[in-house]
């Protein structure tokens, strides 16, 4: 295989991550996931007997456990977006050709 002059061995390498976003997703995603577990908590309390943890809202059996099922959804998305964040962050870099075009082995 030929060698032009052009070729740079470096454009093969994807760029790394940059580390401050992934870090502020990883915040955020903390932070639902927090937010999601205090609503869980604020919910149960409240269909177990302490309806004022949230004012009106958790005021009927029907508002309490709609706290608690959002709170469970949030609590849900914020730990999915965490251990996502965290897979993609400690992915290994290839090399950034086809499949096609790398050696065959039989």
């Amino acid at each position: 295989m030929k060698i032009s002059d052009g070729f740079d061995a470096r454009r093969l390498r994807p760029k790394a991550h940059s580390d401050w976003r992934s870090r502020l997703v990883l915040m955020f995603a903390a932070l639902l996931a927090l937010l999601g577990a205090l609503m869980f908590v604020a919910g149960a309390t409240s269909l177990i007997g302490h309806p004022d943890a949230l004012g009106e809202l958790n005021a009927s059996p029907a508002g309490a456990s709609l706290v608690l099922v959002t709170g469970m959804l949030i609590c849900w998305l914020g730990i999915w977006m965490w251990r996502r964040r965290r897979r993609l962050m400690r992915k290994p870099f290839g090399l950034n050709m086809a499949p096609h075009l790398m050696k065959k082995h039989d």
